[in-house]
């Protein structure tokens, strides 16, 4: 069965995450994606280690795990786009591909004759996505844009980390690069979209991505509590500022998820830890009660449920119908019976390494399924390929070029 896109070519001009979280869905659905990278260093990613893959002697190699995060199923091309000559070749490639993905700063491309508006000139059927901090316009556009500094500015931080008022509270971070991730899911959409409207019309389009645009968008329900009432939602810690009991609980040995959803889950919840006269307490009996009334409640539960193991309410309270689980690291995430059965830890083959460990895609098609062709690319590997294949560049002019620091 053939991929979902198996006949787009994306020519990629963005590194660290955003735009390449993008372009490897878009290659996992099946398009060839050529990523345009610095020669000599690459990627910025390439060395944000350690941890580095190991060779098959067991040493540090130059790829980063960071970098293999985010790269597979991708031909890395090394090329100096600020050269004329690394310009022409970006041109060429751009003629015949689908979609042109870029995330440097505001004004670059156009310095470099390769923006939108003179690439649609030799291929008005491309699809050009942006990929910036703030936007194409606006007072913080010139700016770049990183992930941490948008999780501060768009409120997530504001509502992330333990209340002010307990030990450790202050904003928090989230342990991964949120609005990175989130713009590079918001733009692979985007890019299927504009690749629908032009199945149907025959026109290509740009499209502008923010960092921040995405991340204000993904505060979600924390926007309209805001908006509808007009009071600014502050940090819960692991508590959830609608529902309860929704967070985090202590057990005899760790710490258990606890996510009550609903009334009767509340009344389920109350039999299997031995008190159903809880859930009869008018305090408690419904959830916007037992919101308001959150510091009563809270303590009496907690003091219930770590006379027991994590393992000892889960169970049953997952047979139940009630949702719990335990706190998994990493490891314990991927040793997971459901994580296992799921195949969500693959393997590839790596020229350095043998084999290379990846995360699994987690879309799931019944057709055109999500293919794992090739393993994040060592720095230039598919150079001369791609250059003698889709360009006019003679086999000794490669040689040249790569002389003069071009490629």
């Amino acid at each position: 069965m053939s991929a979902a896109l198996s006949d787009i070519r994306v020519l990629d001009l963005s590194r660290v995450l955003a735009g390449p979280w993008a372009t490897q869905i878009l290659a996992d659905l099946g398009a060839e994606v050529i990523k345009i990278e610095r020669p000599g260093t690459g990627d910025d990613t390439r060395g944000w280690g350690p941890p580095y893959l190991k060779d098959t002697e067991g040493r540090d190699t130059r790829e980063a795990a960071y970098f293999l995060a985010a790269n597979r199923n991708k031909k890395s091309v090394t090329l100096n786009v600020s050269t004329p000559e690394g310009q022409e070749i970006v041109r060429q490639l751009a003629a015949q591909s689908d979609v042109f993905i870029e995330n440097y700063k505001v004004g670059d491309m156009a310095r470099y004759h390769l923006a939108y508006d003179d690439l649609k000139k030799i291929n008005p059927k491309l699809i050009y996505c942006s990929i910036t901090g703030f936007g194409q316009d606006g007072p913080l556009a010139n700016l770049a844009g990183y992930d941490f500094i948008i999780q501060g500015m768009g409120g997530l931080m504001s509502i992330t980390g333990e209340r002010d008022d307990l030990p450790g509270g202050g904003p928090q971070k989230l342990g991964v690069a949120f609005a990175d991730l989130m713009t590079g899911v918001y733009s692979a959409i985007a890019i299927l979209a504009a690749l629908n409207h032009r199945n149907a019309s025959g026109e290509g389009q740009y499209i502008d991505m923010a960092l921040l645009d995405v991340q204000v968008a993904t505060m979600a329900n924390m926007n309209m509590n805001y908006l509808a009432s007009g009071a600014i939602p502050k940090r819960q810690g692991n508590a959830h500022a609608n529902i309860v009991p929704y967070q985090v609980f202590r057990c005899k040995d760790g710490y258990m998820v606890l996510a009550v959803g609903n009334d009767s889950q509340f009344v389920k919840f109350c039999e299997i830890i031995g008190h159903p006269e809880l859930s009869q307490d008018e305090r408690f009996t419904k959830n916007a009660d037992r919101v308001r009334n959150r510091e009563t409640l809270i303590p009496i539960l907690q003091d219930i449920l770590i006379e027991r193991n994590v393992g000892d309410w889960v169970g049953p309270l997952e047979s139940s119908g009630v949702p719990a689980g335990p706190i998994n690291n990493i490891a314990q995430t991927f040793e997971h019976p459901q994580v296992r059965h799921r195949k969500m830890k693959i393997e590839l083959p790596h020229p350095l390494s043998g084999a290379v460990p990846l995360v699994a895609n987690p879309i799931r098609f019944s057709k055109t399924p999500v293919s794992y062709r090739t393993a994040p690319p060592t720095l230039g590997q598919h150079t001369r390929e791609v250059l003698s294949t889709l360009t006019d560049i003679q086999s000794a002019d490669i040689d040249a070029l790569s002389a003069k620091g071009v490629i």
